[in-house]
């Protein structure tokens, strides 16, 4: 029989962040997770609160205790976020940069704007739009989705205090269709003296400029090597711009925080979905996991939904409303599907806030607004109330929200 103290359904930045709570809390953990981790496909940056009635923040804790009831950031509680941060720092360590402060970092973005963030990975560091250093973006032929003279164009008009130019380049030695992955083994190994190779394509253009900001391709394994020989060679600063999917600041980000896991005795599992489970007075008996085409039923006392929101398909939508697929949990939604929307495609769509509400012990609440099942709880983007996109908000309500589901899981 495989049982456990305690299952996590995700493994995301929330799920991750609810297994190792509870396993530090001394709990028997499974984390089940039906895809690979979407961190992979995430930009790497921590956002906790980047903007608040469509106001920039300079401070995202001046604003996260005036969340509206219901908000993920109401439901747990400033105190519950900065101690999510605090797990995170000690997680990533030297990876991460900006826990020396509780202002957001404005961090150039591959589309040519600057985004508010509160953790950046140490790889970022030295692009940030508040330093006044002449800058350089280099783009490749052979990455399309980095335009880089396009996106200088757009940093400079708007108004960054720096000057800032682009130019693109070809990577020697790999063909067009190369996995950004294979980019990064090339640099790690330096293979075939692939570093000198793209120095002397760049030196031509460096011009003044004291940092030189790359795709996010600089090295899986030794990114901080990669950096340093290419900054040593280039006389320059030397910087990655956050992009993605797939997201190599992703990667090492799931690199690190499941070696943790690991290293807390958390089993980890991948590539099963769970596509059911059984429940009796109240509670979650346990779930039922697809393995080789058999309903493997995993038994657990507490539970941990953290599979992600509509992106993530862990809300889902049809002609015939909104439904969380894994519990079948109830998701506010106006019926009738006209109302889910504004017509403004930057509007304030109400259809960005769908998720599961929960009570303040992050418990999902049924359409009388009791608690649905006492053994389950939600964290992260499956949780409603916010618009993460809008709010730039997404990692640090996973963080705030994990670390209370676990903890509290295990405590029960």
């Amino acid at each position: 029989m495989i049982e456990s103290d305690v299952l996590v359904v995700g493994g995301g930045l929330a799920g991750g962040t609810a297994a190792l709570s509870a396993a530090r809390e001394g709990a028997d953990v499974r984390l089940v997770s039906h895809k690979e981790s979407t961190l992979r496909h995430a930009s790497g940056l921590i956002d906790v609160l980047g903007y608040h009635d469509g106001t920039l923040l300079a401070d995202p804790f001046s604003a996260v205790g005036d969340m509206p009831e219901g908000h993920p950031y109401e439901r747990v509680g400033s105190a519950a976020v900065e101690a999510g941060l605090d797990l995170f720092d000690e997680v990533a360590g030297d990876l991460y940069a900006g826990s020396h402060t509780t202002k957001n970092a404005l961090v150039p973005t591959h589309g040519g704007t600057v985004k508010p963030t509160a953790r950046y990975p140490a790889s970022v560091a030295p692009g940030l739009a508040s330093d006044d250093g002449e800058m350089l973006l280099v783009g490749f032929e052979t990455l399309t989705d980095f335009d880089a003279p396009l996106a200088a164009d757009h940093l400079q008009n708007a108004g960054v205090p720096f000057e800032v130019r682009g130019v693109t380049a070809r990577f020697p030695m790999l063909r067009a269709d190369a996995k950004i992955t294979r980019y990064a083994k090339v640099l790690d190994t330096d293979e075939k003296g692939i570093r000198s190779q793209l120095v002397e394509a760049i030196e031509p253009h460096l011009g003044d400029a004291t940092r030189v900001g790359f795709p996010a391709v600089l090295g899986h394994d030794h990114p901080a090597r990669v950096r340093e020989a290419l900054a040593d060679a280039l006389g320059a600063d030397v910087f990655e711009v956050p992009s993605g999917p797939p997201s190599l600041p992703g990667m090492r980000l799931e690199d690190v925080l499941f070696a943790v896991l690991r290293e807390a005795g958390v089993t980890i599992e991948t590539g099963n979905p769970v596509v059911g489970f059984e429940a009796s007075d109240g509670r979650i008996d346990h779930v039922a996991v697809k393995r080789t085409h058999q309903r493997v039923p995993y038994f657990a006392d507490e539970f941990v939904l953290a599979t992600g929101g509509l992106v993530g398909k862990g809300i889902t939508t049809s002609r015939e409303g909104v439904r969380e697929p894994v519990f079948d949990l109830h998701v506010p939604h106006p019926e009738n599907r006209y109302d889910w929307f504004e017509d403004e495609a930057f509007g304030d769509h109400p259809f960005a806030r769908f998720g599961v509400a929960v009570d303040t012990d992050l418990r999902p609440l049924d359409g009388s607004g009791a608690v649905e099942y006492a053994n389950l709880r939600a964290a992260g983007g499956v949780l409603g109330g916010a618009d993460f996109a809008a709010e730039k908000s997404g990692s640090g309500i996973s963080l705030a929200t994990g670390r209370v589901a676990g903890r509290r899981a295990a405590q029960s």
